[in-house]
């Protein structure tokens, strides 16, 4: 006979969008969840209005679903704390944190994208700021915020080293609505979070400029084996990447509108400059200097990723779309496969 495990204690750690949906599928999962952010103000108002009025406003929060004031209430007492910020504030977070841990809190994540600084990913910073004696696990794949918070069908992926705490954080986050995969993979699943970003702002540029279905497919299938190769090159297994968290995610930012990476694409294509871009979606979009750190891993690991190398090249140097477009289309021809 099967033994179901009781409710965990969850702290969710950032209060965006994600964050808050999250923090609303764990509750409605049956923990118990603490979701702090940052802002003192928007906690409050969270607190009061029983929703996220900033990010998510239309998602009611469930009664197991408390807003910590303060860090410490936050981490209290929680078995598992979810760290749920952008990729450049991970580290700092960690930090934070640190020395508040208790030995036995089990830490997860779900940051997307490589440090801009050092190339590094979610995982490898997790070390080096916290050692390797905490168990740890990635949560990525396919997911929009808004759809989680509105309890529509969701599915995704967590890895941890150790099976049993991947299924552990399955069976917390799971419900009829909401079903979670494991993986052993981390690498891997990172890989596919931190690149689907910056291709998502290239099929954006590609339908905002017209370039067509036929372009938009080819982006997407060659970005695909482009994230496939740098993942492989860092250690990740090659099947993750036709997964929840590898071609799921990819096919997802790159053709619904609610990617803020997508929408920063389209209002490239319309003439925005990037900060205009930036300033007009309001929120953090991931693949913009992501795409600054992809290039650079991409270079250290000696890892061909032309599609990528172009965007780069039109986010930073001043390159047309149609100039890369044109680049990509004379390269020598070659097997599909390499």
């Amino acid at each position: 006979m099967s033994v179901v495990a009781p409710p965990s204690k969850v702290a969710v750690l950032g209060a965006g969008s994600w964050g808050t949906a999250l923090a609303i599928q764990c509750a409605r999962a049956g923990n118990a969840v603490r979701l702090w952010g940052r802002s003192s103000a928007l906690c409050a108002q969270m607190a009061a209005a029983r929703r996220n009025p900033r990010y998510l406003p239309d998602a009611i929060f469930p009664d197991r679903l408390e807003v910590a004031h303060d860090l410490a209430s936050a981490l209290q007492g929680a078995d598992d704390v979810l760290i749920v910020v952008p990729s450049h504030a991970f580290r700092e977070l960690l930090l934070l944190i640190r020395d508040q841990l208790t030995e036995g809190q089990r830490l997860c994540w779900a940051t997307k994208g490589f440090e801009i600084s050092t190339g590094r990913l979610p995982a490898e910073v997790a070390r080096e700021v916290l050692g390797t004696n905490r168990l740890t696990a990635v949560l990525s794949g396919p997911t929009f915020a808004r759809e989680v918070g509105a309890g529509l069908p969701t599915a995704m992926t967590i890895a941890s080293h150790d099976p049993d705490y991947a299924a552990q954080l399955a069976h917390d986050f799971s419900s009829p609505v909401f079903r979670a995969y494991t993986s052993t993979d981390i690498v891997g699943v990172e890989v596919g979070g931190a690149v689907k970003n910056v291709l998502a702002i290239g099929a954006g540029l590609s339908d905002g400029l017209g370039f067509g279905a036929n372009s938009r497919i080819a982006l997407i299938t060659r970005g695909l084996v482009e994230m496939t190769r740098l993942g492989v090159a860092l250690g990740a297994q090659r099947e993750t990447f036709m997964g929840l968290a590898g071609l799921g995610d990819l096919v997802l930012t790159c053709t619904d509108d609610q990617s803020r990476n997508r929408r920063f694409g389209l209002l490239l294509a319309k003439g925005l400059k990037p900060e205009a871009a930036l300033a007009e979606i309001g929120q953090v979009v991931e693949g913009y200097k992501a795409a600054r750190a992809l290039r650079a891993v991409a270079e250290r690991e000696r890892v061909t990723m032309p599609i990528c190398e172009g965007l780069h090249a039109v986010l930073y140097d001043g390159l047309s779309a149609d100039q890369v477009v044109k680049g990509l289309m004379l390269r020598p021809i070659r097997p599909e496969f390499d």
